[in-house]
């Protein structure tokens, strides 16, 4: 049989600069990939945590329907998931580094978790499943 993975979702950003600042500098990303596709400045960027998994495209949004949709792509829905093996030590790290949470930890059925934004309005879990 085939061996498949899921190896990046397109994220919509207003700047790749802006962007991949939030993400590395916040969240503690590695830049995985900053490539040139031509003249008109379009970039591949893929970001993601640096223990590995599927990545983050960053797709600069290029007319108004992208644009307005930076932020929105699952309106007022969680649709990210950052996972941890270690819920607190990771939870402080991003308070200190400035992310926004817009709850407080919970425990759920599923493991620990925390609701965040990003630098766009997206909603990411933080989480911690139970084993």
């Amino acid at each position: 049989m085939t061996q498949t993975t899921l190896s990046a979702v397109a994220l919509l950003v207003k700047d790749y600069d802006e962007a991949i600042n939030w993400y590395c500098r916040c969240l503690g990303f590695t830049l995985r990939e900053d490539t040139p596709l031509g003249a008109n400045g379009k970039r591949w960027v893929v970001v993601g945590p640096a223990s590995g998994g599927a990545g983050l495209v960053l797709a600069k949004a290029k007319n108004t329907a992208e644009v307005n949709a930076v932020g929105r792509q699952a309106p007022g829905r969680v649709w990210l998931f950052y996972d941890t093996d270690d819920f607190y030590r990771e939870y402080e790290r991003l308070c200190a580094r400035g992310v926004r949470f817009i709850e407080t930890p919970r425990d759920e059925d599923y493991g620990r978790v925390v609701v965040f934004e990003d630098l766009y309005g997206n909603r990411w879990d933080l989480r911690q499943p139970t084993p």
